[in-house]
């Protein structure tokens, strides 16, 4: 009982996470399981059985919130959820002590990548248009092979892509892949269950997620006006590196005074990430405050049109809270 406890806050930290960075509750959830010895293949299939609530639940809450593009969902989850299929048949096939370091491996990558992306400044302008299917579909491809093979990965390869782009606002970026995640998870659980039968998934660990998920779900979709990202995205990363770099160190079979050598550097790693996301967080909200005076300061008088609004400003939302910008 203690330890599906455990769990279940385990998948309500995670979907808050989720919810407010549009990507990690997968690469969370699947690095608990993978350190409590779960096999790889069993893991990914339970988180994704989980995710079918929890997206479920979260793809709700942002609509009703305003964050989901109906368009980018409808062209991106049919793609994603032929790559979490095809992701599931082929994790399912590799043995345990292969797919270990493989999973592993995803997973230090994605935290990796967490660490450099939220370490530094977070762009705030925009560009007009709408995104197209030929990007939208290859990416929905990619991201969902991934989020299946690694047990996570759909929100930290199809959230940067589609900010980068700088064509949706944040918010509405995350409440896209959150939504579009209820199909992948769908679809990689069908592969899982071909793959390896009912047998690989892990019920009451798939309960214990669901149950924390879908308790965090709405205050998630509230938290993706409010949080934090540049710190949250550099703390999750952190996380992420140093508890699958246990796994890979395993693999590597490094011995001696190599491996707490390893852990020390990436550790000081995770903190220089630390800093320079505090750092950028301080810019951020320095350059909204100089810009709100500035901006009042330059109010036109009575019958005299406004200029146009300087292409610089930093938007509220960008400023420290809210959701992170194409970088």
């Amino acid at each position: 009982m203690r330890k599906l406890l455990v769990l279940a806050l385990v998948g309500l930290a995670a979907q808050l996470i989720d919810g407010s960075l549009g990507m990690a509750y997968g690469l969370t959830s699947s690095t608990l399981l993978l350190v409590a010895g779960v096999a790889p293949a069993a893991a990914s299939a339970s988180v994704h059985l989980a995710e079918i609530g929890t997206t479920l639940a979260a793809g709700v809450a942002h609509w009703r919130f305003g964050n989901v593009d109906w368009r980018v969902v409808t062209r991106i989850a049919l793609p994603g959820a032929i790559g979490a299929f095809a992701g599931a048949t082929v994790l399912s096939s590799i043995s345990t002590e292969s797919a270990a370091p493989w999973m592993a491996g995803i997973l230090f990558t994605l935290g990796a990548y967490l660490l450099v992306r939220f370490a530094r400044p977070l762009r705030t302008d925009r560009v007009g248009g709408r995104l197209r299917g030929r990007f939208l579909g290859p990416l929905g491809l990619v991201a969902g092979f991934v989020d299946a093979t690694g047990g996570g990965g759909w929100g930290p390869v199809a959230t940067p892509a589609l900010l980068v782009s700088g064509r949706m606002e944040p918010r509405k970026v995350i409440g896209s892949v959150d939504t579009a995640e209820f199909v992948v998870a769908g679809a990689a659980s069908v592969g899982f269950l071909i793959g390896l039968g009912s047998e690989g998934f892990l019920l009451p660990t798939v309960a214990a997620l669901l149950i924390g998920g879908l308790v965090a779900a709405p205050l998630a979709a509230w938290l993706v006006r409010i949080v934090p990202a540049q710190l949250l995205g550099a703390a999750v990363g952190g996380v992420i590196v140093l508890t699958n770099a246990r796994t890979l160190i395993r693999s590597a079979e490094l011995d001696g005074p190599v491996r707490p050598a390893v852990y020390a550097v990436l550790a000081a790693g995770w903190l220089a990430a630390l800093v320079l996301a505090v750092r950028a967080l301080r810019r951020t909200r320095r350059a909204r405050a100089t810009a709100v005076p500035a901006t009042a300061s330059d109010a036109p008088a009575a019958g005299v049109p406004a200029a146009p609004a300087a292409t610089g400003a930093v938007p509220a939302e960008l400023a420290g809270t809210g959701t992170p910008a194409a970088r």
